[in-house]
């Protein structure tokens, strides 16, 4: 449709198509009358062309007409000669004689004078008529003493035949290219209603109705096979913008936390700020109370704001520089730190299972994965009891419906599931405390939560991201953080490392 303007060519698909679907039919049709009416016309004319070869003057009539004695335009007495026939004479020098056989209306050209090779004898030919309206059939045939005959007969009958069937023709294409264009219509609509339901689709999801699919998946169609991939765009389409709400919906109460987390320490060095400049007079002890509060609510403030960004930096490039590490050493290291830190308690080194302690060699960055034990063995210090037995442990395990594989109920995690029958590295630090309630243990490990202390309050000194720090270093590993618990049943937090992950 390149010749055809812009503004005619159609636009729609259906009108493509029934236009195309008429085009190709009509043409089909002319095409086939068309051979039809060559056909034919050429078995007419080989019927003329039969009845001229098998139509030879008897020899007295070359006599009669070389006598002259043979009236025009009338057959001789010894011979009737059929009506439409018409025979013209040579002599033997070639000319066209006077007297001829046959009579009706219109003569066929010939010419005054022939040569001994024009025409030839035997082969029939085409002349156009005296007075240029229709056309003859004509053959030639050599007489006695030198004399020609040139025997015609007329095409009118073949050339109504042929106009007849050409008129005919021209009526079936018509006739077919108006029931081609009526019937296609009402097909190519017919085919194109699942292409309209995916359109209706379509248009319902841009006005809105998010939630729709298409009804036509058969995958033995095209349509079919359109509908699903369309619906699989759909489904992945909404999953973009239901993980793009929630994340909008985590970034802002994330926001609203830290404004808030910041603001308490802010609050607290506008203050005391405030209050050394407003009293000059202020007491030396009052006066180192108050830089005391003043540096405490900085370095939180500090931590506050490292922890924010560590957060941004796992979250934006997740993929760090692993390496070998020993993950019984690791814990070694975990305990003894924290032991410093929380002088009052003991907290046991066992293996994972029955067995003995055994080197536990995986892969990834010592310094997070330290980072991680060290706030897990800070949460088990801070929010169980004095006295209450915690245990580190290291081993190797295949993930499954009791560990890493599957969501269970009391299990609490943010990071997908491992693959059941995975072999990884698991680090557990378990304690015997008070638990948690399924609601506790579903924000555990959310940000700036942070759960009752062992006292019954609100914990203190954290800033309620550690667990999701360790939770984010985790999946950036390609590993799993998981919490099983319940009331009264103690907590273990579980840390799960593929083998052998890059």
């Amino acid at each position: 449709m390149r010749g055809i303007p812009r503004r005619l060519r159609p636009r729609s698909l259906r009108t493509r198509l029934v236009l195309i679907a008429t085009v190709l039919a009509t043409a089909a049709v002319l095409v086939s009358q068309a051979t039809g009416l060559t056909l034919m016309r050429s078995w007419l004319i080989g019927q003329v062309d039969d009845r001229l070869t098998d139509f030879r003057p008897p020899s007295p009539v070359y006599r009669d007409i070389a006598d002259g004695t043979a009236p025009a335009h009338r057959p001789p007495p010894h011979e009737t000669l059929p009506s439409d026939f018409r025979v013209y004479f040579y002599d033997a020098e070639g000319r066209l004689l006077p007297h001829s056989l046959g009579s009706g209306r219109g003569e066929p050209r010939l010419a005054g004078t022939i040569t001994a090779r024009d025409p030839v004898d035997g082969h029939p030919a085409t002349v156009p008529a005296r007075d240029g309206d229709g056309s003859w059939r004509v053959v030639a045939d050599s007489g006695p003493e030198g004399m020609r005959a040139v025997v015609a007969l007329p095409l009118d009958t073949v050339q109504d035949a042929t106009s007849r069937l050409l008129w005919f023709s021209l009526a079936i294409g018509a006739v077919a290219a108006t029931g081609v264009m009526l019937l296609g219509s009402a097909a190519v609509r017919l085919g194109l209603r699942p292409l309209t339901r995916v359109e209706h689709t379509a248009r319902s999801i841009t006005g809105g109705e998010l939630e729709q699919n298409v009804s036509d998946t058969s995958p033995d169609t095209e349509v079919g096979r359109l509908g699903i991939a369309f619906n699989s765009m759909l489904d992945q389409l909404r999953a973009a913008l239901h993980r793009k709400d929630r994340t909008e919906r985590r970034l802002r109460r994330f926001m609203a936390d830290a404004g808030h987390e910041l603001r308490t320490p802010l609050t607290s060095l506008q203050g005391f700020a405030e209050l050394l400049l407003d009293d000059p007079d202020m007491s030396p002890a009052r006066r180192r109370e108050a830089h005391e509060l003043i540096a405490q609510n900085a370095d939180r403030m500090s931590r506050l704001v490292d922890s924010l960004f560590l957060l941004a930096k796992l979250g934006d490039a997740p993929t760090t520089e692993h390496g070998p590490v020993d993950l019984l050493s690791l814990a070694a290291d975990g305990i003894a730190a924290s032991a410093v830190r929380h002088p009052g308690r003991r907290i046991a080194l066992a293996p994972l299972g029955a067995g003995d302690l055994d080197v536990v060699e995986g892969r990834g960055d010592p310094h997070q994965l330290a980072q991680v034990l060290a706030n897990l063995l800070d949460n088990a210090c801070t929010h169980t009891p004095p006295g209450t037995r915690l245990q580190v442990r290291v081993g190797t395990l295949r993930a499954g419906p009791r560990t890493g594989g599957t969501e269970r109920p009391g299990r609490a995690s943010t990071n997908p599931p491992l693959p059941s029958g995975t072999p990884a590295h698991v680090i557990e630090v378990v304690d015997d405390g008070p638990g948690l309630t399924p609601e506790e243990a579903r924000q555990v490990f959310d940000r700036f939560y942070r759960a009752p202390s062992a006292a019954g309050i609100p914990g203190t000194g954290g800033s309620g991201l550690g667990l999701a720090i360790a939770s984010t270093i985790a999946e950036a590993h390609g590993g799993r953080l998981e919490l099983d618990t319940g009331p009264g049943e103690g907590c273990t937090f579980r840390l799960l490392l593929p083998a052998g992950h890059p």
